[in-house]
């Protein structure tokens, strides 16, 4: 996650300028934008020397671009090349920021593509139902999540378990974090991939966890509930975890709703024991 200011304002000055040029695409320039940005990122994260130099700030935003004409011309889209050298004239805090927000962009264009597909629903139901298989897995997330792990084996890996089950946007999107997960768990890295893809619809996500099944009305009757706290549409994932005992337990960010039974022993032990 993209912390420093300067960066945060950099990485929404260039998103805003993917969608611009991204506007006109059609699928297949989508693909090739969404799968260029995720290739320089990956190219970056390799070659140290070349991500400092272009996120250099002593060096002017016309040489940096220059630079990235001269090693990616003829060689990416024409529109990814246009995203990185607008990209790369941007201020960034750290050359890690602005690989990272690569990957942010890339990514962006790929959930475009699934949103002018009308999958973008499907792609996040499936983003989701793979995070919870890793989380059910000591064994799968002992491998993602170990940071000295090579990389390539962990996308070897996403592509047994998911080519062939999963949309193909899917086994991208986790291969792209597999790959590189910018040094936080892989699990997070799959919320990330959620959040971004409730953006693309101007939403928020709410994973919730409760102790039965919920019915569709109910799950309608508690999204309706949290749009009106928060101020906007909510899409909620939801798991079944029966040592909640009761009621519900809502993470939205790092803001935790606990109602569930568990949640409310819990905070009596707390109490007592204070």
């Amino acid at each position: 996650m993209i912390q420093h200011i300067a960066s945060r304002e950099a990485l929404e000055a260039t998103n805003l300028h993917l969608l611009e040029v991204s506007e006109p695409l059609n699928g297949v320039g989508l693909a090739a934008l969404g799968s260029d940005l995720d290739g320089v990122s990956d190219l970056l994260l390799s070659q140290v020397p070349l991500r400092r130099t272009l996120s250099e700030n002593t060096l002017a935003p016309d040489a940096r671009a220059g630079i990235v004409e001269r090693l990616l011309g003829g060689k990416i889209s024409a529109p990814a090349l246009d995203v990185v050298q607008f990209a790369v004239r941007q201020e960034w805090a750290s050359s890690r920021d602005l690989q990272d927000a690569l990957r942010r962009l890339s990514r962006t264009a790929m959930f475009r593509r699934a949103e002018r597909t009308g999958e973008l629903d499907e792609v996040e139901d499936q983003l989701f139902r793979f995070g919870r298989i890793v989380d059910a897995s000591p064994e799968l997330s002992v491998i993602l999540d170990d940071p000295t792990a090579d990389p390539d084996a962990r996308s070897s890996l996403v592509h047994r378990l998911l080519s062939g089950r999963a949309h193909t946007l899917v086994t991208e999107l986790v291969d792209a974090l597999a790959r590189d997960t910018a040094g936080r768990s892989f699990t997070h890295g799959v919320r990330e991939l959620l959040d971004q893809a409730a953006q693309r619809r101007d939403k928020i996500v709410a994973f919730v966890k409760t102790a039965r099944p919920l019915s569709p009305d109910q799950v309608s009757r508690l999204g309706a509930s949290l749009a009106r706290i928060y101020g906007r549409d909510v899409t909620t994932h939801i798991e079944v975890e029966p040592d909640l005992l009761g009621g519900l337990r809502v993470q939205i960010g790092d803001e935790v709703i606990d109602g569930s039974v568990a949640g409310r022993l819990d905070e009596l032990r707390r109490r007592m024991a204070g």
